[in-house]
């Protein structure tokens, strides 16, 4: 199972998520045709979903926001797709469409999984190049390098790749994809297996961290930003709306202190919208929740209370910095953050 937000399968004996349909690569060297160059392809995004958010970190923790633009779509979307409402008109200013689906359509017509985030979009020519949400962040961390700022973390080292690897898989398939699992069950045997798994694997995540401050290694690693963007998530839609609640994560003292510890490193917390999660969960899932009702919950202050986890040691960035402040057109609205 693979594929973004947009690429779910819903009302089937079990949740499927369709693979991702455009594959193509952006590589320093152009070997898949695509070479990277700063001010070519155009980032979409929405802050809502979990698989966007991860290129969204990935490349604020990179410094690549001269090189990579990034369109911020509506976080409701609409039977024609992701639509650029949040934009004056209407309509991306760079890409100069009104929905994600005209950059999919100028690729290929009658492409199969929808049209989802994140996507990376050619700026000359309008047409898709790849919604690979799996492989778009490790390509960032080791393809674009070149164009990394100064002091750029190592998010995937080569040395590491082999434990990220196999973290980053368990984290996938039981928590990531687990919670949708469960959100999106139609028979109860499947609910509760769905989880089952969710909580055995964030409990196993609990115990690896209790005596590391992060997942793999003493630094920030991909391993790190791919189960981020679910704990941040967790609280505000999967413990109600997908029905994972065995226990909150501000329950959990280990992976809640995790939790906050990164979202207060630049690059993590002043990434996420709130108020977008909670709008696209709540009124896009009409078949979880018809009314549409948006709760007003929960109380986000926690967000910033002292996480204690820098007893712990390690380094964030390695031995490189935090990224710069955050530019003022990707600022997140106050009525998005804690």
């Amino acid at each position: 199972m693979s594929g973004g937000e947009g690429n779910e399968e819903y009302g089937r004996k079990r949740f499927e998520r369709s693979a991702s349909h455009f594959t193509d690569r952006i590589t320093a060297d152009g070997r898949d045709g695509r070479r990277v160059e700063a001010g070519r392809y155009r980032l979409v995004v929405s802050r809502a979903c979990p698989w966007a958010s991860r290129a969204v970190i990935s490349r604020r923790l990179l410094g690549l926001q001269d090189a990579l633009s990034m369109a911020i779509a509506d976080p409701v979307q609409d039977d024609r797709s992701w639509r650029f409402t949040l934009d004056p008109d209407g309509r991306d200013p760079v890409l100069g469409i009104r929905f994600l689906k005209e950059a999919y359509d100028a690729r290929e017509s009658d492409y199969p999984g929808g049209v989802s985030v994140p996507a990376v979009v050619d700026v000359p020519s309008g047409k898709l190049v790849t919604n690979d949400y799996q492989r778009l962040t490790l390509d960032l961390a080791t393809e674009w390098t070149a164009l990394h700022r100064p002091g750029a973390p190592e998010l995937y080292p080569e040395r590491r790749r082999d434990e990220i690897d196999a973290v980053t898989a368990e984290v996938y398939e039981d928590v990531n994809n687990g919670v949708y699992r469960a959100g999106f069950a139609t028979e109860q045997k499947e609910y509760e297996e769905a989880c089952t798994r969710v909580f055995r694997r964030l409990e196993a995540l609990s115990d690896r961290l209790a005596g590391r401050r992060y997942l793999v290694g003493e630094t920030i690693t991909e391993a790190d930003i791919r189960l981020f963007t679910t704990l941040v998530r967790f609280d505000p839609v999967y413990h109600g709306h997908f029905k994972c609640n065995r226990w909150k994560l501000s329950e959990e003292p280990v992976l809640w202190a995790y939790a906050r510890d990164l979202f207060q490193t630049p690059g993590f917390g002043d990434t996420v919208d709130f108020d977008h999660i909670k709008r696209h969960y709540y009124r896009v899932h009409t078949g979880i929740n018809p009314t549409g009702i948006v709760p007003v919950g929960p109380d986000l202050s926690g967000w910033l209370t002292p996480h204690g986890r820098a007893d712990l040691g390690g380094r964030p960035f390695g031995d490189g910095t935090p990224p710069g402040p955050v530019p003022a057109a990707e600022v997140v609205p106050p009525r998005g953050r804690p």
